[in-house]
């Protein structure tokens, strides 16, 4: 079975700690990036996200945003799955979505990574 809770860290050095997994599938925790749009050092940002609950034998889905509400105008979506190796290894594997605050409806082309 995989588990959403504790501490996770990505192949770009940055930390994620979801602390509050409820019956329901709500969670929240907080993200610690080493990336950042204006290359400036890591920041806490907090995070808010829901687990979808597997069927039998199946690998938990999963969907958070995280607010760089300290250091950048800007919000990233994840969506993702939880999968347990053979040896027991939790991998989280997701795709994320980066919109950017911009001035205009003419920069909307430019807003979103």
């Amino acid at each position: 079975q995989c588990r959403l809770s504790g501490l996770w860290r990505n192949e770009q050095d940055s930390l994620m700690e979801i602390s509050a997994l409820r019956d329901n599938g709500d969670f929240q925790g907080k993200y610690l990036t080493r990336v950042t749009l204006s290359g400036g050092c890591a920041h806490i940002s907090p995070l808010k996200g829901i687990q979808q609950q597997p069927g039998e034998g199946g690998w938990p889905t999963f969907a958070f945003t995280v607010r760089w509400d300290k250091f950048s105008n800007a919000t990233t979506a994840f969506a993702g799955q939880c999968f347990v190796d053979s040896g027991g290894k939790e991998t989280l594997t997701t795709m994320w979505l980066l919109r950017e605050a911009v001035g205009s409806l003419k920069e909307d082309w430019k807003a979103t990574r």
